[in-house]
């Protein structure tokens, strides 16, 4: 018996493709590493960040918090990537189902530890505090009506809202950024109520160019004319009676 294989062409990328992926995978860089080595440490390895006594009471939150959330900004960054979806449309799928399932395991595990962690008032205040709450079910909500709209093949609305999940989940790489920032400009860590509007300029942040990014690059098709295939109606001349 003859067997024959096919073989299966490779990805490629565009240019532009390879420079989004890598700006991506670089910015999110900073929080992934952080998140590791604090994973690392509550594993019982070596101390090397500063110490976290609510990680040191509750691990398990911030551990499935950090692991999901790694997942979900790395993963996520192939999803961007438009020939993956179409040379690779069965990747993508099951790429989206484990992204799907690591943004929600995030956002929950996020909205526990605001609420049942002890903050100190100079690392979250009142007004973080709401944020974190209504950001938290927001990004649950829009990954589980990007899934219910690419399952009904609305696939501007899921792309739409993907991207807007995203967003928000990529709050601490723009906090990060903004925090190192301010620490260059003025010599010191922000804290208190100023640290808390850093972090909530770098979720608008990241929502704004969410929106300009959905309105300039995902923007659906114009629907065409109803009936505009069709010829012109011409109207019919009435018979002459006998």
């Amino acid at each position: 018996m003859i067997s024959s294989t096919r073989k299966v062409p490779k990805l490629r990328l565009a240019k532009s493709e390879w420079i989004v992926l890598g700006f991506i995978l670089v910015y999110s860089f900073i929080p992934v590493f952080g998140g590791l080595v604090r994973v690392l440490e509550l594993a019982g390895g070596p101390q090397i960040a500063p110490a976290n006594p609510r990680a040191s009471l509750a691990p398990l939150p911030i551990t499935f918090h950090i692991l999901s959330s790694i997942l979900f900004c790395v993963l996520g960054a192939s999803q961007f990537l438009p020939s993956l979806r179409r040379q690779r449309p069965a990747a993508h799928r099951a790429i989206g189902r484990v992204v799907a399932v690591a943004g929600c395991v995030s956002a929950l595990t996020a909205v526990w530890m605001t609420h049942f962690y002890a903050f100190p008032e100079a690392l979250q205040g009142a007004s973080l505090y709401w944020v974190r709450m209504v950001l938290g079910p927001a990004m649950i909500g829009l990954i589980i009506w990007g899934v219910i709209a690419i399952r009904s093949h609305k696939v501007f609305q899921h792309s739409a809202s993907m991207v807007r999940a995203y967003a928000i989940a990529q709050g601490a790489s723009t906090q990060t950024v903004l925090g190192i920032a301010w620490i260059i400009a003025v010599g010191s860590e922000a804290m208190g109520p100023l640290r808390d509007g850093l972090m909530i300029f770098a979720w608008m942040l990241n929502l704004l160019a969410a929106e300009i990014l959905i309105r300039s690059m995902l923007r659906p098709p114009k629907r065409r004319q109803k009936h505009s295939s069709l010829p012109p109606i011409r109207p019919s001349t009435p018979r002459n009676e006998i």
